[in-house]
């Protein structure tokens, strides 16, 4: 206020002079004395959310990995995030940044992957997620789906030839199986895949695909004309026929580069045809794992939004006291804090089911189904929590509150995956009435 009232009484003098109003002419009003502000998230929050301390349930190995992403990502990722997710632009300098994480590939053992325990794994890219969830989503479609389905699908020639360099994103892959007709009920997928001598034929469309508009190898999903089975396919993103082009107006993981693929008679070799493909529950052996991680993506996210206000709170001040010192904002800090709390451990349990081979489709469905939902309330109490400032990206709860929402819907979305549960537990599938048609494949 200082300011304004010196100006205003500048502004007055000139006018009593007979000369006319300077107002248009004054030098740009410097915003940091006028409104202060609490501590944007270019310069990322500590961390305050292992209240039940998490960490000690982590092997030394586990938490040197979760402490390298944290700081790489502070330091490389928060203070450009905001700009580009304002852009839907997507920040390629920070890629050999991630590379050197050393964490693309997680779990895969050999050709260059680091063969890190599922726990590692699902921690760094919590902690990637807590500081921009678009460039976890990234990570996720080119490793958890990509390699992951090149490394339990692909043949040695396949794995030697791709993995190395996808490991140290030196190149990057990304992962099409939804179509524009087909999301949930992804099994109908229409795209052919037609035999021809020494390859095949691919034709129709994907959409949603993530890292496609750039990605140097693309995992493609056909239906064999022949067999009528699912089976898969690795295309270069040079090959005749293939095009991929950015869907634009996205309200969430605006950062992440999601295309539209259209396939025009695209021929593929039979070397580049995944031979552990050649069904449906193929690619469910592939979506089960990476589902695992998208249930820690909502943990990272939430992990970021709590931190954010915990340090909003004691820095802004309102009826001459810290925000944080009123008993309603404590009051959701803590819920939003008890809900971490609960979800850091169910992803910790559903990784040591994963590890010791116990994980069935109705766990990790119920665990990113519930993570979810709860991440939901969580951002939606933290976007309370900083009133006014809570719709800016600078504070980054908009930015998260917006990214949660495709991650509740993909990979499954919550009532798909409460059904999956639900077939488990009960025995009764219940995804389409059987008087509209064939019998789901799911």
């Amino acid at each position: 206020m200082a300011t304004m009232n010196r100006r205003s009484s500048e502004n007055k003098d000139d006018i009593g002079k007979g000369q006319k109003s300077s107002y248009f002419n004054l030098p740009p009003l410097d915003v940091s004395i006028a409104f202060p502000q609490a501590t944007p998230a270019s310069i990322f929050p500590p961390c305050a959310s292992d209240y039940y301390q998490f960490d000690d349930l982590l092997t030394p190995e586990e938490q040197s990995i979760r402490m390298k992403v944290r700081e790489c990502m502070e330091k490389e990722v928060a203070p450009v995030m905001a700009e580009y997710w304002e852009k839907a632009k997507f920040p390629f300098h920070v890629i050999p940044k991630l590379g050197a994480l050393d964490v693309a590939g997680g779990t895969i053992k050999g050709y260059g992957c680091p063969g890190l325990s599922m726990t590692a794994y699902a921690v760094a890219v919590a902690e990637i997620a807590r500081v921009d969830a678009s460039c976890s989503t990234f990570i996720l479609v080119h490793s958890s789906l990509a390699m992951l389905t090149i490394a339990l699908c692909g043949s040695e020639v396949q794995k030697q030839k791709y993995l190395p360099s996808l490991a140290q994103l030196q190149t990057v892959a990304c992962w099409a199986l939804t179509e524009p007709d087909y999301g949930s009920d992804a099994s109908s997928l229409e795209t052919t895949a037609t035999k021809v001598e020494g390859g095949w034929i691919l034709e129709g469309q994907k959409r949603w695909i993530g890292n496609s508009t750039f990605a140097d190898v693309l995992v493609i999903f056909a239906r064999n004309t022949t067999t009528n089975q699912i089976n898969g396919f690795l295309v270069k993103k040079d090959a005749p026929g293939l095009t991929a082009t950015k869907i634009e107006n996205k309200i969430g993981l605006r950062i992440v580069q999601n295309g539209d693929i259209l396939l025009k008679k695209v021929s593929v070799t039979d070397e580049d045809r995944l031979p552990g493909v050649n069904s449906f529950q193929d690619t469910n052996k592939v979506l089960a794992a990476s589902r695992l991680m998208v249930a820690w993506q909502p943990i990272g996210i939430s992990m970021g939004v709590y931190d954010m206000c915990h340090r909003y709170l004691k820095e802004r001040k309102q009826f001459g006291a810290p925000l944080a010192a009123f008993q309603i904002s404590q009051q959701k800090l803590v819920q939003m804090l008890g809900n971490i709390q609960a979800m850091v451990l169910i992803g910790w349990r559903l990784c040591k089911l994963y590890e010791d081979g116990k994980m069935t489709a109705g766990h990790v469905s119920l665990a990113k189904s519930w993570i979810t939902l709860k991440a939901r309330e969580t951002v939606a109490l933290g976007r309370e929590l900083l009133g006014g400032n809570g719709i800016l990206t600078d504070f980054l709860v908009a930015k998260a509150f917006c990214d949660l929402e495709p991650i509740y819907t993909y990979e499954g979305t919550y009532d798909i995956n409460t059904l999956v549960t639900g077939r488990e537990i009960s025995g009764l599938a219940s995804f389409k009435p059987a008087a509209l048609g064939k019998r789901s494949r799911l």
